[in-house]
C-alpha cells in the first residue's frame, strides 16, 4: 500500500500553543519520511480549534525545507476562499521549492462561519469552487492567459514560477455526496480524495459510487488511486488505546459537530463544554467511533481493518495520528508503533 500521513493540526483548549504544535507537526512529518511513508498532506481551516492550517501552505513550504523525498499534499485547500492569481502563485512556488513533491486537493469545505468571515455566499461556492480551479490550472500550464469570468476577470498573465512538475501537480477533489461536484471531478478528469470524518461504510461507499459513476461514462478511475484518511491510531493494549485516545477523539467529533451548527460567529473563544451542557450534546459514544470511524487498536486490530480495505482495492492509505490534543509524544510513539508492527503485513 501507499501510506500517508494527514494533520489539520488541531488546537483544544488548555492544550499547547500554536507555535509549539505547528512545529510538532513539521517534527512528525520528518518522522514520517524517516519511517517510509509516501505523502504527508495538510488541511486547510480558518477562525477555528479544529486545525491551525489557516495557511497550510506556508506550513508545507517549511516542510518541504525539513525532508528531502515525502510528497505533500492539500487535503484540502477550498478554492472558493483564494484569489485564484494567488493561489496559482502560491501553490507553483511550493511545488518548485519542494523539487516538484506537491499534490494540490481542492474542496468546498462546509457551509458555515469561513464562507461568512471571507465574505463569501455560500450559494455561489460551487460555481467559485469550479471557476478558480479553472484558472489556477490555466496558469500553471498557460501563457498570456486571459479569464472572463463569473466572479474573476484576468487580463494577460503569466505564472511565475510555473510548476516544476509538468504539467502540473497532480489535483485531487475532495469526496462528496454532492451530485454537482462529483460529475465536475468525472467531466474535469481529477481523482477524488476520502478525507478520515465521515463513517468508515459511507467513505467506502462515496469513493465506490465514484468509481461506479465513472465506468457508466467511459471514464477509467481505480479505487486504488483514490487516497483514503482515517484516524489512526496504535497501542500495545486495548486499555492503552482506550486511555490515550478515547477524550482526543471524542473531541475531533465534538468539534466537527459544533463547527457545522455555526454559521456566522467561531467557536475560538468559547467553551466546548459549556455548548456540550447548554445544547444537550452528547459525545460519540467510544466503541461506536471504534467500530465505524476510526483505525484505532492494537496491531493486530489495525492491521485486520486495513487489510478488509485492501481486499475492496484501496492501496492508498492515509493515517491522521495527530487529533484531538493527543501529545505529541504518544503521536510519534503510535507512528513508530504503526511502522513496526503494522507497515510490514499491509
Amino acid at each position: 500500500m501507499r501510506l500517508a500521513t494527514l494533520s489539520h493540526i488541531p488546537w483544544p483548549e488548555n492544550n499547547l500553543e500554536p507555535r509549539a504544535l505547528i512545529a510538532n507537526a513539521c517534527d512528525e512529518v520528518v518522522l514520517a519520511e524517516h519511517l517510509g511513508f509516501d505523502s504527508a498532506w495538510f488541511a486547510e481551516h480558518h477562525f477555528s480549534r479544529y486545525g491551525l492550517g489557516s495557511s497550510s501552505l506556508m506550513v508545507m513550504s517549511h516542510i518541504a525545507a525539513m525532508t528531502k523525498t515525502i510528497e505533500l499534499g492539500t487535503a484540502v485547500l477550498l478554492p472558493a476562499l483564494h484569489n485564484p492569481i494567488k493561489l496559482a502563485e502560491d501553490t507553483a512556488t511550493l511545488d518548485v521549492l519542494s523539487g516538484g513533491r506537491l499534490n494540490v486537493g481542492f474542496g468546498r469545505g462546509t457551509e458555515g462561519y469561513e464562507y461568512h468571515g471571507y465574505m463569501v455566499d455560500w450559494e455561489e461556492s460551487q460555481r467559485r469552487f469550479r471557476e478558480t480551479i479553472q484558472i489556477v490550472k490555466n496558469l500553471w500550464t498557460q501563457t498570456d492567459v486571459e479569464y472572463d469570468g463569473e466572479f474573476h476577470k484576468i487580463p494577460k498573465t503569466n505564472l511565475v514560477p510555473r510548476p516544476l512538475q509538468n504539467p502540473h501537480p497532480s489535483v485531487f477533489i475532495a469526496a462528496t455526496r454532492t451530485e454537482e461536484t462529483l460529475q465536475y471531478a468525472l467531466q474535469s478528469g481529477h481523482m477524488i480524495l476520502s478525507g478520515p470524518v465521515a463513517d468508515t461504510e459511507d467513505a467506502i461507499n462515496m469513493c465506490q459510487n465514484f468509481i461506479d459513476v465513472a465506468s457508466k461514462s467511459g471514464s477509467k478511475a481505480d479505487i486504488s488511486e483514490i487516497p483514503f484518511f482515517r484516524y489512526v491510531y496504535v497501542a500495545e493494549s486495548e486499555e492503552q488505546v482506550k486511555e490515550d485516545t478515547e477524550i482526543p477523539l471524542q473531541w475531533t467529533f465534538d468539534m466537527i459537530k459544533w463547527r457545522r451548527s455555526l454559521l456566522v460567529e467561531s467557536e475560538v473563544n468559547h467553551s466546548i463544554s459549556k455548548w456540550k451542557q447548554q445544547n444537550e450534546v452528547e459525545s460519540s459514544n467510544f466503541d461506536d467511533l471504534l467500530n465505524n470511524r476510526v483505525i484505532v487498536g492494537t496491531p493486530d486490530q489495525c492491521i485486520e481493518k486495513i487489510l478488509a480495505l485492501k481486499e475492496i482495492g484501496i492501496d492508498y492509505f492515509g493515517c491522521n495520528f495527530a487529533f484531538g490534543g493527543l501529545s505529541h509524544e504518544k503521536v510519534t510513539k503510535g507512528m513508530k508503533l504503526f511502522a513496526s508492527e503494522v507497515m510490514p503485513h499491509i
